[in-house]
């Protein structure tokens, strides 16, 4: 059954708006500082439609589609946003292959000449602190022989200095970063589709592991799989290379990688790297400048009908869900490789960031069990670039609770034995400030981890007596005998979600 809400961005914002779950601004709303704005104002909340954009009449633009999980589950009906991930599972191991289609919504209006790309999407401005305005929405498409046989999705920041070129940051150990580099020379076609499907944006947001998911993959047919029907390409028109139909607007072009140039003109000034400030990057800090390979415009394709724009913050709940959706789904499958059935469930907290922590549930089933939390670990850390915590717990603890899980960690680690360091002086990300220090002021390829922290938070197998959990009989008291309905409905929205945890179940 091909669910018509995942077809097309459009079809997800009439699900959204038979739901309740999107807000429309109508008054003016400018690309430079103030679409950020409001998007971080109205954080977690419903999704934004901004329908009037200053200086790009016709245009609309998209954001915190993915700042509640709950409604992404239920876009993809689900009930549950913690079942997600095992959806995605389910794509991985079912992908539904792309069908060509030789007419495509994305095409219905093509720009070939006098391509102005800033001057044509309303690309946003986060801060005054930025070094310019940024493309952050756009999925980078690459496919056959590019992409080792397969096809590649991701998200790629992109800095249109000119009003037909870009740098683009694709750095080494990602997917695009190292097509790229065994093409290095070549002019490698691909497309930038915006305003995709949601199935295919997911896929696209995840960083995910090469050892569970290789080169040669076929990302798109996992977003087939995801959505239950093959998500529809298009032949580009000025490339050798495809977008994606249902896309609102595709920039074809390719990468140079003959060429590198800096995102920003302070960075070129300076000729220095990572030091120049571009945006907020995923850690919550300024993102500072790079240099990447230039990617070339050579067409702009869009729909007709007033083309939506998409605008996701890299350190946002959108950002965050995005990258963690996917990635969670390859942390379950490398763990449930690794030890068959010791994993229950897998979370990445916003607080720890989706690329540098995660924390995984785990049950010990007997004693051959005890010590398995420690190899988890160790695994964790080496399928992952730039890992900087790893924290295991047992299955009573709410791993979607940060306060349970802090529970945890300052209630049963044993700070002898049970905190281990990651790898020692390896390849880190260059968007992490910690990872840079001693290191600006020279051009890298990218930046030193430093290591990071494993957090064994279980109780030793056998001592479960001993941590014996407090419970108070909550669940035995029936509050409608001393209390009105608006009354309990009055406390349980002054409860914060910690309290309500214990509410539910006694401690």
């Amino acid at each position: 059954m091909v669910h018509k809400e995942l077809i097309s961005l459009r079809n997800t914002i009439e699900f959204f708006k038979k739901n309740n779950e999107i807000l429309e601004i109508q008054k003016p709303v400018s690309p430079i500082y103030e679409i950020s704005g409001l998007q971080m104002a109205l954080e977690n909340g419903p999704a934004l439609l901004f329908n009037n954009i200053e200086g790009f009449p016709g245009v609309r633009d998209i954001a915190n589609i993915f700042a509640r999980r709950e409604r992404v589950a239920r876009l993809f009906g689900l009930d549950d946003h913690k079942k997600f991930k095992f959806k995605i599972l389910e794509a991985m191991k079912n992908p539904i292959p792309p069908r060509v289609v030789e007419a495509a919504p994305c095409q219905e209006v093509i720009i070939k000449d006098n391509i102005d790309v800033p001057a044509t999407l309303p690309l946003i401005k986060h801060t005054e602190y930025d070094g310019g305005r940024m493309l952050g929405g756009g999925n980078t498409f690459l496919s056959g022989k590019y992409f080792y046989g397969g096809s590649h999705l991701s998200f790629n920041r992109m800095s249109f200095r000119g009003k037909n070129w870009s740098g683009v940051h694709a750095f080494y150990g990602t997917h695009l970063g190292e097509a790229l580099m065994e093409h290095r020379g070549e002019k490698v076609p691909a497309t930038v589709n915006i305003g995709t499907p949601p199935a295919v944006m997911t896929i696209a947001g995840g960083t995910v592991m090469p050892l569970i998911i290789p080169k040669g993959t076929d990302k798109v047919g996992i977003a087939g799989g995801l959505q239950g029907f093959p998500v529809d390409i298009v032949k580009a028109k000025t490339v050798d290379a495809y977008s994606i139909a249902e896309a609102e607007w595709v920039i074809e072009g390719y990468f140079d990688t003959s060429q590198r140039v800096w995102e920003t003109d302070e960075a070129e000034k300076l000729d220095k790297y990572a030091v120049a400030p571009f945006f907020p990057e995923w850690p919550g800090y300024m993102g500072r400048a790079i240099k990447g390979f230039k990617f070339q415009a050579t067409a702009i394709t869009h729909r007709k009908d007033r083309p939506i724009f998409f605008t996701p913050l890299a350190h946002s709940y959108e950002g965050d869900d995005l990258c963690a959706l996917f990635r969670e789904a390859c942390f379950f499958e490398m763990a449930n490789r690794l030890i068959p059935g010791f994993v229950v469930d897998v979370n990445i907290l916003h607080a720890i960031t989706p690329r540098a922590g995660v924390v995984f549930q785990i049950k010990k089933r007997r004693q051959g069990d005890e010590l398995y939390q420690r190899n988890l670990i160790t695994a964790a850390f080496g399928v992952t670039q730039g890992l900087y915590m790893v924290i295991v717990v047992d299955e009573d603890i709410d791993i979607y609770s940060a306060d349970d899980v802090l529970w945890a960690i300052s209630t049963r680690v044993n700070y002898d034995k049970g905190l281990m360091r990651g790898t020692v002086e390896g390849r880190g990300s260059p968007m992490l400030p910690i990872e840079r220090v001693g290191l600006t002021g020279k051009e890298i390829a990218g930046s030193t981890y430093m290591g990071g922290l494993g957090i064994d938070a279980t109780i030793p197998y056998g001592s479960e007596a001993d941590f014996q959990r407090a419970k108070y009989p909550a669940d035995k008291v029936d509050l409608n005998k001393w209390l009105s309905p608006e009354e309990i409905t009055s406390v349980r929205n002054q409860q914060n979600d910690f309290a309500k945890i214990w509410a539910k179940r006694g401690g």
